[in-house]
């Protein structure tokens, strides 16, 4: 687990708290990703919301061969493709 003691600061009308580099990418975080924020007793708890970003193992367990196998150009060698 990495943690670390930030500082809240004034942004724009509102306030903000900057993630640092290492924070983000363990938790697989980039600008654009969807957070929720939630009020708990003594503070706040920040979460990634919405679907995260797999990686490329995660995909390829997830792909199945019924579905996505199989040629997508099936009608055979032409051009510089013919040895």
């Amino acid at each position: 687990m990495i943690a670390a003691e930030q500082t809240v600061q004034e942004w724009g009308n509102g306030l903000g708290v900057r993630i640092t580099a290492p924070i983000a990418k363990a938790a697989h975080v980039a600008r654009g990703t969807p957070i929720k924020v939630e009020v708990v007793e003594g503070g706040f708890f920040v979460r990634v919301s919405g679907k995260p970003k797999l990686s490329l193992a995660q995909k390829l367990k997830q792909f199945d061969p019924q579905v996505h196998g199989g040629e997508v150009m099936s009608s055979g060698l032409v051009g510089k493709e013919v040895f």
